[in-house]
Protein backbone atom coordinates (compact mmCIF):
# COMPACT_ATOMS: atom_id res chain seq x y z
CA UNK A 1 0.00 0.00 0.00
CA UNK A 2 2.94 2.66 0.73
CA UNK A 3 4.52 1.65 -2.47
CA UNK A 4 1.53 2.68 -4.53
CA UNK A 5 1.08 5.73 -2.46
CA UNK A 6 4.77 6.27 -2.94
CA UNK A 7 4.80 5.75 -6.37
CA UNK A 8 1.88 8.14 -7.34
CA UNK A 9 3.29 10.68 -5.17
CA UNK A 10 6.59 10.53 -7.21
CA UNK A 11 4.64 10.61 -10.36
CA UNK A 12 3.07 13.97 -9.81
CA UNK A 13 4.97 16.31 -12.18
CA UNK A 14 6.17 18.60 -8.93
CA UNK A 15 8.71 20.33 -11.65
CA UNK A 16 5.80 21.42 -13.38
CA UNK A 17 3.83 22.72 -10.31
CA UNK A 18 6.70 24.88 -9.24
CA UNK A 19 7.24 26.57 -12.82
CA UNK A 20 3.31 27.07 -12.86
CA UNK A 21 3.66 28.61 -9.11
CA UNK A 22 6.18 30.49 -10.48
CA UNK A 23 5.12 31.88 -13.25
CA UNK A 24 1.45 32.92 -11.84
CA UNK A 25 4.08 34.76 -8.20
CA UNK A 26 5.82 36.86 -10.87
CA UNK A 27 3.56 36.79 -14.06
CA UNK A 28 1.18 38.56 -11.57
CA UNK A 29 3.57 40.82 -10.07
CA UNK A 30 5.06 42.00 -13.32
CA UNK A 31 1.23 42.55 -15.09
CA UNK A 32 0.38 44.37 -11.77
CA UNK A 33 3.11 46.55 -12.56
CA UNK A 34 2.43 47.01 -16.16
CA UNK A 35 -1.45 48.40 -15.68
CA UNK A 36 -0.18 50.39 -13.15
CA UNK A 37 2.08 51.88 -15.25
CA UNK A 38 0.28 52.22 -18.50
CA UNK A 39 -2.50 53.97 -16.10
CA UNK A 40 0.01 56.27 -15.11
CA UNK A 41 1.19 56.98 -18.73
CA UNK A 42 -2.68 57.85 -19.90
CA UNK A 43 -3.31 60.01 -16.69
CA UNK A 44 -2.45 62.90 -18.18
CA UNK A 45 -4.64 62.49 -21.47
CA UNK A 46 -7.99 60.64 -19.75
CA UNK A 47 -9.70 61.32 -16.96
CA UNK A 48 -9.05 59.50 -13.66
CA UNK A 49 -12.02 56.79 -13.92
CA UNK A 50 -10.84 56.36 -17.24
CA UNK A 51 -7.18 55.39 -15.99
CA UNK A 52 -8.48 52.99 -14.16
CA UNK A 53 -10.56 50.94 -15.92
CA UNK A 54 -7.73 50.55 -18.38
CA UNK A 55 -6.00 49.79 -15.49
CA UNK A 56 -8.37 47.33 -14.38
CA UNK A 57 -8.69 45.90 -18.20
CA UNK A 58 -5.33 45.61 -18.88
CA UNK A 59 -4.05 44.15 -15.38
CA UNK A 60 -7.06 41.22 -16.09
CA UNK A 61 -5.74 40.86 -19.53
CA UNK A 62 -2.61 39.92 -18.58
CA UNK A 63 -3.64 37.70 -15.35
CA UNK A 64 -5.93 35.75 -17.97
CA UNK A 65 -2.89 35.03 -20.16
CA UNK A 66 -0.32 34.28 -16.92
CA UNK A 67 -2.93 31.68 -15.75
CA UNK A 68 -3.31 30.08 -19.14
CA UNK A 69 0.66 29.74 -19.32
CA UNK A 70 0.72 28.10 -15.91
CA UNK A 71 -1.74 26.02 -16.40
CA UNK A 72 -0.35 24.60 -19.78
CA UNK A 73 3.43 24.53 -17.50
CA UNK A 74 1.18 21.76 -15.24
CA UNK A 75 0.00 19.81 -18.20
CA UNK A 76 -3.61 20.81 -19.01
CA UNK A 77 -4.73 21.08 -22.65
CA UNK A 78 -5.24 24.92 -23.74
CA UNK A 79 -7.79 23.49 -26.23
CA UNK A 80 -9.80 21.75 -24.13
CA UNK A 81 -9.58 24.36 -21.48
CA UNK A 82 -10.79 27.30 -23.97
CA UNK A 83 -13.56 25.57 -25.05
CA UNK A 84 -15.07 24.79 -21.83
CA UNK A 85 -14.46 28.42 -21.21
CA UNK A 86 -16.35 29.51 -24.61
CA UNK A 87 -19.42 27.13 -23.41
CA UNK A 88 -19.23 28.77 -19.79
CA UNK A 89 -18.83 32.40 -21.48
CA UNK A 90 -22.04 31.52 -23.36
CA UNK A 91 -24.17 30.35 -20.36
CA UNK A 92 -23.14 33.23 -18.23
CA UNK A 93 -23.84 35.73 -20.88
CA UNK A 94 -27.62 34.58 -21.52
CA UNK A 95 -27.79 34.33 -17.16
CA UNK A 96 -26.84 37.86 -16.82
CA UNK A 97 -27.31 40.18 -19.74
CA UNK A 98 -28.10 42.77 -17.45
CA UNK A 99 -24.72 42.82 -16.56
CA UNK A 100 -23.16 42.38 -19.70
CA UNK A 101 -25.41 45.48 -21.14
CA UNK A 102 -23.84 47.63 -18.16
CA UNK A 103 -20.38 46.35 -19.06
CA UNK A 104 -20.54 47.54 -22.34
CA UNK A 105 -21.99 50.94 -21.43
CA UNK A 106 -19.23 51.39 -19.04
CA UNK A 107 -16.88 50.82 -22.03
CA UNK A 108 -18.96 53.54 -23.76
CA UNK A 109 -18.57 55.75 -21.00
CA UNK A 110 -14.92 55.22 -20.73
CA UNK A 111 -14.88 56.41 -24.63
CA UNK A 112 -17.21 59.57 -24.39
CA UNK A 113 -16.01 60.99 -20.75
CA UNK A 114 -18.78 62.66 -20.06
CA UNK A 115 -18.04 63.42 -16.37
CA UNK A 116 -14.80 62.96 -14.35
CA UNK A 117 -15.10 61.59 -10.54
CA UNK A 118 -15.67 64.98 -8.43
CA UNK A 119 -17.84 66.08 -11.07
CA UNK A 120 -21.56 66.83 -9.48
CA UNK A 121 -23.75 65.47 -12.32
CA UNK A 122 -27.46 64.99 -12.18
CA UNK A 123 -28.85 62.10 -13.80
CA UNK A 124 -33.16 62.10 -14.13
CA UNK A 125 -34.01 63.07 -9.98
CA UNK A 126 -30.76 62.09 -8.33
CA UNK A 127 -27.66 64.79 -8.07
CA UNK A 128 -24.43 64.59 -6.47
CA UNK A 129 -20.98 64.20 -6.44
CA UNK A 130 -19.61 61.09 -8.78
CA UNK A 131 -17.17 59.30 -6.67
CA UNK A 132 -16.49 56.52 -8.59
CA UNK A 133 -16.99 55.14 -12.12
CA UNK A 134 -17.06 51.51 -12.48
CA UNK A 135 -17.26 48.73 -15.49
CA UNK A 136 -21.02 48.51 -13.98
CA UNK A 137 -22.09 51.50 -12.27
CA UNK A 138 -21.45 55.04 -11.51
CA UNK A 139 -21.34 55.68 -7.61
CA UNK A 140 -22.53 59.15 -6.63
CA UNK A 141 -22.47 61.01 -2.97
CA UNK A 142 -26.02 63.52 -2.88
CA UNK A 143 -25.83 66.43 -1.41
CA UNK A 144 -27.96 65.36 1.61
CA UNK A 145 -24.90 62.65 2.36
CA UNK A 146 -27.08 59.70 0.78
CA UNK A 147 -25.07 56.81 -1.38
CA UNK A 148 -26.24 56.32 -4.86
CA UNK A 149 -25.53 53.48 -7.49
CA UNK A 150 -26.73 53.73 -10.79
CA UNK A 151 -26.92 51.17 -13.59
CA UNK A 152 -23.98 52.38 -16.26
CA UNK A 153 -27.06 51.30 -18.52
CA UNK A 154 -29.44 53.80 -17.29
CA UNK A 155 -26.53 56.95 -17.66
CA UNK A 156 -26.28 55.74 -21.12
CA UNK A 157 -30.02 55.53 -21.70
CA UNK A 158 -30.76 59.24 -19.57
CA UNK A 159 -30.11 62.20 -19.50
CA UNK A 160 -26.76 63.60 -17.97
CA UNK A 161 -26.76 67.26 -16.56
CA UNK A 162 -22.98 68.38 -15.96
CA UNK A 163 -22.57 71.40 -13.64
CA UNK A 164 -18.83 70.82 -13.13
CA UNK A 165 -18.22 70.90 -17.10
CA UNK A 166 -17.19 74.49 -17.38
CA UNK A 167 -15.40 76.90 -15.14
CA UNK A 168 -18.32 79.55 -14.99
CA UNK A 169 -22.20 79.29 -14.54
CA UNK A 170 -25.49 81.40 -15.08
CA UNK A 171 -27.86 82.61 -12.38
CA UNK A 172 -30.93 83.31 -13.99
CA UNK A 173 -32.87 85.28 -10.96
CA UNK A 174 -36.83 85.74 -11.71
CA UNK A 175 -38.33 88.27 -10.33
CA UNK A 176 -41.73 91.20 -11.38
CA UNK A 177 -42.04 94.69 -10.90
CA UNK A 178 -45.49 96.83 -10.63
CA UNK A 179 -46.31 98.08 -13.41
CA UNK A 180 -46.39 101.49 -12.25
CA UNK A 181 -43.01 101.31 -12.55
CA UNK A 182 -40.18 102.44 -14.61
CA UNK A 183 -38.68 99.76 -16.47
CA UNK A 184 -35.27 101.60 -17.59
CA UNK A 185 -34.63 102.43 -13.83
CA UNK A 186 -35.52 99.11 -12.80
CA UNK A 187 -32.96 97.79 -14.84
CA UNK A 188 -30.76 100.46 -13.85
CA UNK A 189 -31.43 99.44 -10.38
CA UNK A 190 -30.54 95.64 -10.70
CA UNK A 191 -26.91 96.16 -12.92
CA UNK A 192 -26.19 97.96 -10.45
CA UNK A 193 -26.74 95.36 -7.61
CA UNK A 194 -24.73 92.70 -9.75
CA UNK A 195 -21.99 95.85 -10.10
CA UNK A 196 -21.60 95.69 -6.20
CA UNK A 197 -21.83 91.88 -5.91
CA UNK A 198 -18.26 90.52 -5.91
CA UNK A 199 -19.30 86.93 -6.95
CA UNK A 200 -20.55 88.89 -10.19
CA UNK A 201 -18.17 88.47 -13.48
CA UNK A 202 -17.40 91.61 -15.06
CA UNK A 203 -17.41 89.25 -18.82
CA UNK A 204 -19.75 88.12 -19.26
CA UNK A 205 -21.50 91.29 -18.30
CA UNK A 206 -24.87 90.82 -16.35
CA UNK A 207 -28.28 91.18 -18.58
CA UNK A 208 -31.42 92.42 -17.75
CA UNK A 209 -34.34 90.45 -19.76
CA UNK A 210 -37.73 91.48 -20.00
CA UNK A 211 -39.66 88.08 -19.95
CA UNK A 212 -43.39 88.74 -19.91
CA UNK A 213 -46.72 91.20 -19.22
CA UNK A 214 -47.72 88.73 -16.10
CA UNK A 215 -50.97 88.71 -14.47
CA UNK A 216 -49.98 91.34 -11.59
CA UNK A 217 -46.44 92.25 -12.56
CA UNK A 218 -44.30 93.04 -15.28
CA UNK A 219 -41.89 90.02 -15.40
CA UNK A 220 -38.04 90.09 -15.87
CA UNK A 221 -35.06 88.34 -15.46
CA UNK A 222 -31.66 89.18 -14.23
CA UNK A 223 -29.06 86.89 -15.59
CA UNK A 224 -25.14 87.45 -13.90
CA UNK A 225 -21.80 84.80 -14.72
CA UNK A 226 -20.36 83.72 -11.87
CA UNK A 227 -17.52 81.18 -10.91
CA UNK A 228 -18.44 77.76 -10.65
CA UNK A 229 -17.53 77.44 -6.76
CA UNK A 230 -19.23 80.62 -5.82
CA UNK A 231 -22.27 79.83 -7.68
CA UNK A 232 -24.50 78.80 -4.30
CA UNK A 233 -23.03 81.88 -2.57
CA UNK A 234 -24.33 84.31 -5.26
CA UNK A 235 -27.69 82.41 -5.43
CA UNK A 236 -27.98 83.07 -1.51
CA UNK A 237 -26.53 86.46 -1.83
CA UNK A 238 -28.13 88.66 -4.48
CA UNK A 239 -31.64 88.07 -4.00
CA UNK A 240 -30.93 89.79 -0.74
CA UNK A 241 -29.53 92.71 -2.34
CA UNK A 242 -32.14 92.82 -5.08
CA UNK A 243 -35.04 93.19 -2.41
CA UNK A 244 -32.84 95.61 0.13
CA UNK A 245 -32.32 97.84 -2.89
CA UNK A 246 -35.86 97.45 -4.61
CA UNK A 247 -36.97 98.88 -0.58
CA UNK A 248 -34.25 101.70 -0.85
CA UNK A 249 -36.02 102.69 -4.43
CA UNK A 250 -39.18 102.35 -3.41
CA UNK A 251 -39.60 100.00 -6.53
CA UNK A 252 -42.76 97.59 -5.56
CA UNK A 253 -42.45 93.84 -6.46
CA UNK A 254 -46.45 93.04 -6.22
CA UNK A 255 -48.27 90.00 -5.11
CA UNK A 256 -50.98 88.57 -7.41
CA UNK A 257 -53.73 90.15 -7.30
CA UNK A 258 -57.31 90.63 -9.05
CA UNK A 259 -59.52 94.11 -10.17
CA UNK A 260 -63.09 93.79 -10.89
CA UNK A 261 -64.34 96.49 -12.97
CA UNK A 262 -68.22 97.39 -13.75
CA UNK A 263 -67.09 98.52 -17.20
CA UNK A 264 -64.36 99.33 -19.59
CA UNK A 265 -63.96 103.18 -18.54
CA UNK A 266 -65.28 102.91 -14.98
CA UNK A 267 -63.00 102.55 -11.86
CA UNK A 268 -62.79 99.44 -10.15
CA UNK A 269 -65.87 98.58 -7.89
CA UNK A 270 -65.51 99.45 -4.21
CA UNK A 271 -65.24 96.49 -1.92
CA UNK A 272 -66.38 96.49 2.10
CA UNK A 273 -66.28 93.50 4.51
CA UNK A 274 -69.17 92.42 5.26
CA UNK A 275 -69.06 93.19 9.01
CA UNK A 276 -69.45 97.00 8.52
CA UNK A 277 -72.04 98.99 6.82
CA UNK A 278 -71.92 102.19 5.17
CA UNK A 279 -72.10 105.38 7.12
CA UNK A 280 -75.28 107.61 6.04
CA UNK A 281 -73.38 110.90 6.68
CA UNK A 282 -70.62 109.84 3.94
CA UNK A 283 -68.72 108.99 6.89
CA UNK A 284 -66.42 106.19 7.53
CA UNK A 285 -68.07 102.61 7.82
CA UNK A 286 -69.29 101.70 11.33
CA UNK A 287 -68.94 98.71 12.65
CA UNK A 288 -72.44 96.81 13.18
Amino acid sequence: MMDVLWAQFMGINWLGIGQALLILLIGLTVARLVARMVSRGLAKRLGIHQSTLVQRVVFYLLAGLIVASALHQMGFKLGVLLGAAGILTVAIGFASQTSASNLISGLFLLAERPFQIGDVIRVADNTGEVLAVDLLSVKLRTFDNLFVRIPNETIIKSQVTNFSRFPIRRYDLQLGVAYKENLTRVRQVLLEVADRNHLCLEEPKPLVIFQAFGTSSVDLQLSVWVRRENFLDLRNSIPDEVKAAFDLQGIEIPFPHVSLYAGSATAPLPLRSAGSRRNPGNGPDEPR
